[in-house]
């Protein structure tokens, strides 16, 4: 089923393959916001695993499916080899600094919103912050398969596809983690539910935009995949880490972290 799956999207557009392939990370976020239509509340310790496990697949996929593969296809030695990697590994935090600092939006265990000042409702807030968060993991399933659409050797459709499946499972446990705390809040189902799946609908933007951009402009391949990489974990250390270490659960969302990072690493290097 795998070498089916590989070969039909070998022939489509590369570009309308990262839509179809952040459509369906986005699916499987509206699949894990869907629980709140099952319970109510869920405890905290199972939140952080959750958590846990999404930062551990985004740090795993930021080096075996990005920053390694960028530093393999940059040419040169020594530090000429690295350069494109580091310059676009740090510019992707940076960018998600500049954002974190003027999008308001608020962190769903954090009492203070950030950015900018805004009279928006906390839920927007809410929001806005997990949207914030997927901006990278959209972005770097189109940059993947925009290498693809540029002819680049080291970017093939089973690496695409591997990071847009990995992706996909941390989505899951992340569209659980926003709309169990919403319904919390007081929301209804059906709004917890929209909220906890909207956050993800910049995926598609994202990835299609990446795709678009790299097709374009091949050359940029290497620091794009480190960009997407650096965005990523910027939003691991600065949101989802945090968020997992304000109460007695550590440790579960430690291991969490830990099967996360496996599972991706495990994929990365099995299917690619």
């Amino acid at each position: 089923m795998w070498h089916r799956l590989v070969e039909w999207l070998e022939g489509q557009n590369p570009v309308l393959g990262a839509l179809m392939a952040t459509l369906f990370t986005w699916g499987v976020t509206a699949s894990g916001a869907a629980f709140v239509f099952f319970i109510r509340d869920l405890k905290r310790m199972w939140l952080d695993a959750m958590l846990g496990f999404t930062g551990g697949v985004m740090v795993a996929a930021s080096f075996w499916s990005l920053l390694s593969p960028a530093i393999q296809m940059s040419k040169g030695d020594g530090f000429a080899r690295v350069l494109p990697a580091l310059s676009g590994f740090l510019a992707g935090g940076a960018f998600i600094f500049i954002l974190d600092k003027l999008l308001p939006h608020l962190h769903i265990n954090f009492p203070q919103s950030e950015g900018l000042r805004s009279s928006w409702q906390s839920t927007t807030l809410l929001v806005l912050a997990i949207t914030l968060h997927n901006i990278p993991e959209g972005l770097a399933i189109g940059v993947m398969f925009g290498g693809v659409a540029a002819g680049m050797p080291d970017a093939t459709i089973p690496a695409a596809l591997t990071l847009a499946i990995g992706i996909g499972l941390q989505n899951f446990p992340e569209g659980v983690a926003v709309a169990i705390p919403l319904r919390r809040m007081g929301l209804s189902r059906r709004r917890s539910f929209l909220f906890g799946q909207m956050s993800a609908v910049v995926e598609p933007l994202a990835g299609v935009a990446g795709a678009v951009a790299v097709h374009l402009f091949s050359p940029i391949l290497p620091y794009a995949l480190a960009f997407a990489a650096g965005a990523m974990i910027f939003v691991v250390v600065e949101e989802v880490i945090p968020e997992t270490q304000l109460d007695e659960h550590t440790d579960l969302a430690t291991l969490g972290f830990m099967a996360g990072f496996a599972v991706m690493m495990t994929l990365d290097v099995a299917l690619s």
